[in-house]
């Protein structure tokens, strides 16, 4: 199975303690948004920080931009009341922090369909060793939408260092995304760090991508253009794609079940990959029309 069509290149997180940067990310060239109430919340702002991105949500117009709130911990004072809150303003999805079983995954779902909010999705942070080890059971949890990698906390827990070329979390990396596509939800890869280093960033982007990730997550907006232009499909991906479907169905036209183009063999499951790739640039231009 693979994840849905919708862009999910840019995913940026905003904290739900901010007014101006609320009103602000309205008018962001984001594919998605992840309004926290959790690590970039100081715990004196969490209750203020509620309300006012409650508030908002249920005012601002966002378009046709994701919106995901991320909330507090069940085993936090504020988690209980935050899903109280934000249940109402039905976003597009609940985003839980540190998920390590399907049963978290269930509880929020039953307090979501309780508070009539049965098409909002829940998303879990793949940020602890339990977590990733319990990745396929998650992901196939009812109400399950997104994993998003929460790479520095991982990074933490499993005492890895800094490199560049990430090979520390690979694993990790590969265990979500196995899941996520089996289950047929999103992937959103882990943040950057250093918001100022376009070319590290598009390096990772680029990785992130590679691998199958559906998009990044961005600390700052001034990492957008990078992501959206990594996780899009290029002009020569888009002109490939055309090709290779217009060849495949001349060939099924004649009687043959595979084609060549570029010299290369084009089968059934590469005309698949031509066709997603066409629809994602479609729903591309979709959201910046």
């Amino acid at each position: 199975m693979t994840a849905p069509i919708r862009p999910y290149r840019s995913v940026l997180y905003i904290p739900g303690s901010k007014e101006r940067a609320l009103e602000k990310a309205a008018g962001l060239a984001c594919d998605a948004i992840i309004f926290d109430l959790e690590d970039a919340v100081a715990a004196e702002a969490k209750v203020e920080a509620r309300a006012l991105l409650a508030k908002t949500l249920a005012s601002t117009d966002y378009g046709q931009r994701a919106k995901i709130v991320r909330v507090n911990g069940a085993d936090t004072e504020w988690g209980a009341d935050d899903l109280a809150t934000i249940c109402p303003t039905k976003p597009d999805a609940v985003l839980l922090p540190k998920v390590e079983t399907a049963a978290q995954v269930a509880a929020v779902k039953a307090e979501l369909d309780a508070a009539g909010a049965s098409e909002t999705q829940v998303w879990a942070m793949m940020e602890t060793p339990r977590g990733i080890l319990a990745a396929q059971e998650i992901a196939a949890a009812p109400g399950m939408g997104g994993f998003v990698m929460g790479t520095n906390d991982l990074a933490k827990d499993l005492g890895t260092r800094f490199r560049a070329d990430r090979e520390p979390l690979l694993s990790s990396l590969q265990l979500c995304l196995l899941a996520a596509r089996a289950h047929g939800i999103v992937a959103i890869d882990g943040v950057y760090n250093a918001f100022k280093d376009d070319e590290g960033l598009r390096e990772e982007c680029e990785q992130g991508r590679d691998m199958g990730f559906d998009g990044k997550t961005l600390i700052h907006p001034a990492q957008l253009d990078v992501a959206n232009e990594a996780f899009a499909p290029s002009g020569s991906e888009i002109d490939l794609a055309r090709r290779q479907i217009a060849a495949f169905e001349e060939a099924e036209a004649n009687g043959q079940g595979v084609a060549v183009v570029d010299g290369r063999i084009v089968e059934n499951l590469h005309v698949a990959t031509a066709r997603a790739t066409l629809a994602k640039a479609d729903a591309i231009a979709a959201m910046a029309g």
